[in-house]
């Protein structure tokens, strides 16, 4: 670790996905504003597990890093476009949602024009020092431990995999999360039966993918609890609980009626799109032409209960809980499409502390993207999160349309400017 005392940076994120790759670019015209951010991986990668070929962002290409905030961006995707000849294709392309794999590149391609963004550098542990915080980071490559200050924390670690607690189903080789699915293309290929578990855009787009690619005797389960295989509210006047209008709103109720909305609101951001639902009843009618067998099963209202090993094979026992009678499926292979959940990640237990809670272990997030810290505390800087807060601002915090205005809010808290303008109505509805 460097002897010497360490500069006081004004910024420093925690964790280099969309959100804090967005920040970072935000900041690029900033210069006295000086700023580090860190992540683990060797490079940007968003979602590696989920980049098929033929899937696509479900907002439009203006949800870039920085548009909504700053449309003359040199970091914009448009940009991106002119600066890799693809202006003219895309154009012709008419599409308003981009293919994921050309979005990750997108980023890939800002990230490397910063050097302030340090990839194969993990946060160990962060600290609490007289208006500072202190973050330890280890190069992933030389395994150096190094100290670096910074006023303001802006933690942008993302969300994690949610694997069910299911009785006798540990994740394994063949047991595994969609965000592994490309990674394991081998296990799914190979087996005789593969069951996906839900009914969200990934489960979709990965049944849609084994459906594509099955042979003619593979056998595909796709279930879910869930009452159908719905899609998401995708109308004009939904859509605008996707802006910061309704997140101000969401954010003015009292907490007991948050927990409460936010289950009700499943459909503004779980469910699969119309076009997957399409593309999938599509290519089954077509597959099943002149009375060719599927090899599929289809089934709602059916949740998943335990497993059991038998030999190199499991035993789903299900419950279609509508009738409250069980069913078995044998499968050898079990894709969980379960979604992802926001974490308090652990280089944060250090500042824990400092840290205002809810009764539910949670951040308590104010409206300008910042975390409380308690009144009383010794130490601390100014401490903001990304993508940390439904629980505070609504299902619009996991958006990246959103992922700009955030940054332009958590920016101009940060410099005490109006760096960049923040309009106080954006749609045509009234929430308040």
């Amino acid at each position: 670790m460097s002897a010497e005392q360490p500069e006081l940076l004004d910024v420093i994120g925690v964790g280099i996905g969309p959100f804090n790759l967005g920040m970072a670019a935000l900041l690029d015209k900033m210069p006295n504003t000086k700023a580090m951010f860190f992540d683990q991986k060797p490079e940007f990668n968003w979602h590696p597990g989920m980049l098929m070929e033929g899937t696509t962002l479900q907002v439009p290409f203006m949800a870039d890093l920085v548009t909504m905030a700053d449309p003359k961006s040199p970091y914009s995707f448009l940009e991106y476009l002119n600066q890799h000849n693809r202006l003219y294709s895309f154009y012709f392309y008419e599409r308003f949602h981009i293919p994921r794999r050309e979005y990750n590149h997108y980023c890939q391609w800002v990230a490397k024009q910063l050097p302030y963004c340090q990839f194969n550098s993990r946060v160990e542990r962060i600290e609490g020092e007289p208006g500072s915080w202190a973050v330890y980071v280890r190069s992933v490559d030389s395994g150096s431990l190094e100290k670096y200050n910074a006023k303001n924390l802006v933690m942008g670690v993302g969300t994690v995999p949610v694997v069910p607690n299911i009785e006798g189903l540990e994740p394994s080789e063949n047991i595994f999360h969609t965000a592994e699915f490309m990674s394991k293309k081998e296990v799914w290929k190979n087996a005789p039966v593969v069951t996906v578990i839900g009914s969200g855009q990934s489960a979709g787009e990965v049944f849609y993918e084994l459906l594509s690619s099955k042979s003619s005797s593979q056998q595909i389960n796709w279930v879910t609890r869930s009452r159908g295989f719905f899609p998401m509210e995708y109308s004009k006047l939904g859509l605008e609980h996707f802006s910061p209008d309704y997140s101000n709103y969401f954010h003015s109720l009292p907490q007991d009626k948050k927990d409460n909305l936010l289950p009700k609101q499943d459909l503004l951001y779980k469910g699969m799109s119309t076009d997957t639902i399409a593309a999938i009843y599509d290519l089954m009618y077509e597959r099943s032409i002149g009375g060719e067998k599927l090899n599929l099963l289809l089934k709602p209202l059916s949740e998943l209960e335990r497993g059991t090993i038998k030999g190199d094979r499991y035993t789903l026992t299900f419950r279609q809980w509508e009738k409250n009678k069980s069913f078995d499926l044998d499968t050898d292979a079990v894709i969980m499409g379960t979604g992802y959940k926001p974490t308090v990640p652990q280089c944060l237990e250090g500042a824990g502390p400092l840290i205002e809670w809810d009764e539910k272990g949670r951040f308590k997030v104010k409206k300008h993207y910042e975390v409380s810290l308690k009144p009383t505390a010794a130490g601390g800087g100014r401490l903001f999160v990304q993508n940390g807060e439904v629980h505070t601002h609504g299902p619009g915090a996991p958006d990246l349309g959103l992922g700009a205005h955030r940054n332009a809010v958590i920016i101009n808290e940060i410099t005490g400017e109006n760096i960049y303008p923040v309009q106080e109505t954006n749609v045509f509805q009234q929430f308040g």
